[in-house]
This record gives C-alpha cells, structure tokens and sequence, in this order.
C-alpha cells in the first residue's frame, strides 16, 4: 500500500484506494458514469 512516503501522481493521487479521500472519489465517479448512462437510455430519441 502507499505509505507516507510515497509521492501519487496522476490518476492515482485522486483514485487511489489508500485513503478515504481516494475512495470517496472513486465513489463520485462511479456514481457519476451511472447516472450519464441512465440519463443518456432516458434522453436517446426512441425507435419506431
């Protein structure tokens, strides 16, 4: 696991599984895909 010591960057410094910051982030995001997705089927025009 990363400790103290070691410098995240990128990606891994806001979705890292270490901290409660990390994972509450990781949260939002999943949350977020999940409502575009429903939001997306909700929007698309319909098939006749």
């Amino acid at each position: 696991m990363a400790g103290e010591g070691e410098k995240l960057t990128g990606l891994a410094k806001h979705f890292n599984g270490t901290t409660m910051a990390g994972r509450a982030n990781v949260a939002k995001a999943t949350y977020a895909v999940v409502g575009l997705l429903i939001a997306y089927n909700v929007m698309k025009p319909k098939k006749k």
